[in-house]
């Protein structure tokens, strides 16, 4: 009994050593590779692994039937893994494998473990899911729709991924894409013969399509051990359920002697830019940044970060594109991470410095006021820590989605040079008084007058007189602040848990 034990053991894991050997000069890992790439050594716990596929006459062929599926750690943390097997049928999805990826998605939620997709696959199974009988019995089972973000999804796009792939991802919290993949519903080939449209498989899904047009993917990887490594670093900065915070990592080092930059960071002219991106370092523990999205719509930053070792969730404008002005995509870009901090009880800091929202007829025509409000939404909604700062020009519909006016924050602060109105000066020059100023004795003068009163109207002063900021602070003073003020949100009886308001917000947008 032992020997058939160790038999089938044998075949479930022969492979060939060609394919093997091909897929490595193609830059590629074998399902298992990639497991044990992702895992702390030694800690894979595989289920199901004499599993087939249940059409007669498969058995042989099919050995785990497609999907290596179990548990593990990262970290020392409890996970559970899907990898999609491409050597086996070109890891067609099929009843038995999908049952058992279903299986391990189940015990995840239930258990409170990330849940993690390796894929690579070519789509459905065709014998097994052809007809009436076939579709119905098969197909993707609802264990990620009812999520609800109880643990963290993450899904990895490795290879030529087609269906299922794509499906985990557009589900998942976070993706990564290498840049030898290409993830489509369907193949260039399917797509010809099924509408005649001729396209190559990079112009369908290539990185590029879906880092900086789609969304779709969180961040671009050089090769499957880069996106491996992004994974785990993903993790570092996620609790393994919705139930517990985020881990901490105490601050060692003394960030305070940098602080001193911030004073010299924003440019005199309003119109100048500048980097964002080093004003966050600046505040951030060790300087790091864990972007998504960073290539979506660049005239806003979405990040992890620490902040005196607690996980914090920044979402700043980026002067450097746009002025910092977001389109659609920049706001279904904030919706998204929004979704993902409130769910998993990080808290959210918003840092200003932008004209409005980017409008104009491209613009409308793909929805921007819907997606706008969306974000509104999704702000309305959190419930964990929120906190508003204002260093430079925050205006219009902008500067309420960023945390402004009546929205709910537990503490809004200014730079002194904050600059905050319904629109730039200069153009509320032109719209308000752009009569009188082109009749007046010494147009340009008169302007210059009504540019310059209307700016010192904008400044921080009035607003914060009237309590609509708790306080204007010296650019310096921002991390100290920012470290008491996010204790003492993380205060009271949730002990900085969500209410998850946002858990079954759409996963894609």
């Amino acid at each position: 009994m032992t020997d058939e034990l160790h038999r089938r053991r044998a075949q479930a894991l022969r492979v060939s050593p060609e394919k093997v050997e091909s897929r490595h000069e193609r830059g590629l890992l074998t399902a298992r590779e990639r497991v044990e790439a992702l895992l702390d050594p030694g800690s894979f716990f595989e289920v199901g692994q004499l599993a087939h596929s249940d059409v007669p006459g498969a058995e042989a062929a099919t050995p785990a039937d497609g999907r290596i599926c179990g548990y593990g750690k990262v970290a020392g943390r409890f996970v559970a893994v899907k990898a999609d097997d491409q050597m086996v049928l070109a890891g067609s999805g099929a009843r038995v494998g999908s049952r058992k990826a279903s299986a391990v998605a189940s015990m995840a939620m239930e258990k409170g473990f990330p849940f993690i997709s390796l894929g690579e696959a070519g789509g459905a199974r065709i014998p097994d899911i052809q007809g009436s009988d076939g579709l119905s019995i098969g197909g993707m089972k609802p264990e990620m729709a009812l999520r609800d973000r109880r643990v963290p999804a993450v899904a990895t796009l490795m290879g030529e991924c087609f269906g299922s792939p794509g499906w985990y991802a557009a589900f998942s919290d976070f993706v990564v894409q290498t840049k030898n993949s290409c993830v489509a519903v369907v193949s260039s080939l399917v797509l010809q013969k099924a509408t005649g449209e001729q396209v190559s498989n990079e112009e369908l899904g290539s990185w590029k399509v879906h880092a900086t047009v789609t969304g779709l993917s969180d961040r671009v990887a050089e090769d499957e051990h880069h996106a491996l490594e992004l994974v785990r670093e993903f993790l570092s900065y996620m609790p393994s359920h919705a139930g517990e915070l985020p881990p901490t990592i105490p601050c060692t080092e003394n960030a305070q002697p940098r602080q001193a930059d911030l004073s010299t960071l924003i440019p005199a002219s309003p119109r100048a830019a500048y980097d964002m991106r080093k004003l966050l370092r600046i505040l951030v523990d060790e300087q790091k940044l864990f972007e998504l999205k960073p290539d979506f719509d660049r005239s806003v930053i979405t990040a992890l970060a620490r902040i005196n070792g607690q996980v914090v969730g920044l979402i700043a404008s980026n002067p450097m594109f746009n002025a910092g002005a977001m389109g659609p995509n920049g706001c279904a870009k904030c919706t998204k991470f929004i979704t993902t901090c409130d769910s998993f009880n990080i808290p959210l800091v918003f840092v200003h410095d932008t004209p409005g929202f980017f409008v104009g007829k491209n613009a409308e025509h793909a929805g921007v006021a819907g997606k706008i409000i969306n974000f509104y939404q999704a702000v309305a909604h959190v419930t964990v820590p929120k906190i508003a700062l204002v260093v430079r020009k925050s205006y219009g519909m902008a500067y309420y989605n960023m945390g402004g006016g009546a929205m709910d924050m537990d503490f809004r602060f200014a730079w002194p040079s904050a600059d905050i109105s319904f629109m730039a000066p200069e153009l509320a020059a032109e719209v308000a008084y752009g009569r009188k100023i082109s009749t007046a004795e010494n147009p340009q003068q008169a302007r210059e007058e009504v540019i310059a009163s209307m700016r010192s109207q904008s400044a921080p002063w009035r607003a914060a007189g009237l309590f609509c900021f708790d306080d204007v602070i010296a650019p310096d003073e921002t991390r100290e602040r920012l470290i008491q003020a996010l204790a003492l949100a993380r205060s009271g009886n949730n002990g900085g848990l969500s209410r998850r308001l946002m858990a079954s917000w759409p996963s894609n947008f």
